[in-house]
């Protein structure tokens, strides 16, 4: 969900002082920007951030504990992603150009007022990086996968209720589907990963309670597959409502990616377990390409934003997440990685349950004679964070909230650190 003002497509709407008539012609109108990666460099500086201690730990920390073979599919994965995303960085503008003659574009709320608020931003280029990813996720099976792979069903089923989010993102982007309906598209979309999934059902439990309850692993059966659903359902709808300004969905996906990738390398670094090892790998082989397609889409949505990610994207990084916290077995780390997004939902339940009237767009105020956003009282972090911390620009905003993402990521390492041998 970004901060813009939808313009329907099928037919031109009333004029008013906020927005002018669409163009219904099938070319787009000359004044519409072209489309460049302006915050390529800067994204690429802020990459090395993460990119440095995670080939650190790959090539030195842990590199006598990371198998040869192991170390090469991760290389190739790594090459891969790396393809996709000069492939996603030159796809962007083309894609534009055609979402903006179907007139599936957008006008920035928290610029209007201002000259950059009458700007026509094409919408949906989440499918951009949905389509690289999925094709990079394909093509590395033929390095990686033989025929009689034992990940190689969980693998597919994984990319095919990928595959179906993105598709039932598109569709919300286009028909503007309500917000009830939203909250179940991601259980639909889980049903082939659910439906392929052969793993465990089980829990451990923890250390102090033990004595307690009498045993150490209790098994769930099909409530264990139920949590499954609910944690896509969260994953997805999370990365959505925690929105609204530029550069917030993709850089909180690019956060919590990093965050993972470093969380799997320590975990196959520090074990000698085979098939414990395997399920980290396999969660690096689909993080490493949205990382990589993520950071490619964030040259174009950091601010100013020159495209809108659309709710494919949103739907399409938190079910990728979602996936891969379920089949590498740490879906209680993966919770704890989305504390701010945790924490957003909560502030936001009155509103989305019916309690409190819940407004189109829960958005700050934006003042054009300042440039400033003021928080409102709708429950979002982004409103509590402006009422906490006081006026702030856009982009001062979204490197705050970017900050605390981070904030919650290492507490997570942490506290992973402390109850090691304790808790579990």
């Amino acid at each position: 969900m970004t901060a813009r003002k939808r313009t329907p497509s099928s037919s031109p709407s009333i004029p008013t002082p906020e927005q002018p008539v669409p163009e219904t012609t099938s070319s787009p109108p000359s004044s519409t920007p072209i489309i460049r990666p302006y915050k390529l460099g800067q994204v690429l500086k802020v990459s090395l951030i993460f990119i440095i201690p995670y080939l650190y730990l790959i090539f030195y920390h842990y590199s006598d504990n990371i198998e040869v073979d192991l170390k090469r599919s991760i290389l190739i994965n790594a090459l891969l992603s790396f393809a996709g995303f000069l492939f996603t960085l030159s796809m962007i503008p083309v894609a534009s150009r055609y979402v903006l003659r179907r007139n599936m574009f957008g006008y920035d709320i928290n610029k209007k007022g201002t000259p950059q608020g009458s700007i026509k931003v094409p919408e949906s280029l989440g499918i951009v990086v949905g389509i690289v990813f999925l094709v990079i996720a394909i093509l590395f099976q033929y390095f990686n996968f033989t025929s009689d792979s034992v990940w190689l069903v969980e693998y597919n089923a994984a990319l095919a209720s990928i595959c179906f989010m993105i598709l039932l993102g598109f569709v919300d982007d286009v028909l503007d589907i309500p917000w009830r309906v939203k909250l179940v598209l991601p259980s639909v979309a889980a049903l082939p990963l659910l439906m392929a999934y052969a793993g465990h059902t089980t829990i451990i439990i923890p250390k102090p309670i033990v004595s307690y309850v009498g045993f150490e692993i209790l098994d769930l059966g099909w409530f264990y597959k139920l949590y499954m659903g609910l944690l896509a359902v969260f994953c997805t709808n999370s990365i959505n409502i925690h929105a609204g300004i530029n550069g917030l969905e993709v850089g909180q996906t690019v956060v919590i990616a990093s965050a993972i990738l470093v969380h799997n390398i320590m975990q196959i670094g520090a074990s000698a377990d085979p098939e414990y090892k395997q399920a980290h790998a396999f969660s690096i082989y689909l993080v490493q390409p949205l990382l990589a397609t993520s950071l490619a889409l964030l040259s174009y949505n950091w601010y100013p934003s020159s495209v809108f990610v659309g709710d494919t994207y949103t739907y399409f990084a938190g079910m990728t997440m979602a996936v891969v916290g379920i089949l590498g077995h740490y879906s209680e780390t993966l919770l704890i990685f989305f504390l701010p997004q945790v924490i957003n939902f909560l502030l936001s339940l009155p509103q989305l349950a019916g309690y409190i009237p819940c407004p189109r767009h829960r958005l700050p105020r934006f003042d054009p004679q300042t440039g400033l956003l003021t928080g409102t009282n709708d429950g979002t972090l982004v409103n509590l964070s402006l009422r906490l911390f006081g006026r702030r620009s856009e982009k001062s905003l979204c490197i705050l909230l970017l900050l605390l993402q981070v904030i919650g990521c290492c507490f997570c390492f942490m506290l992973r650190w402390i109850l090691t041998g304790w808790y579990k």
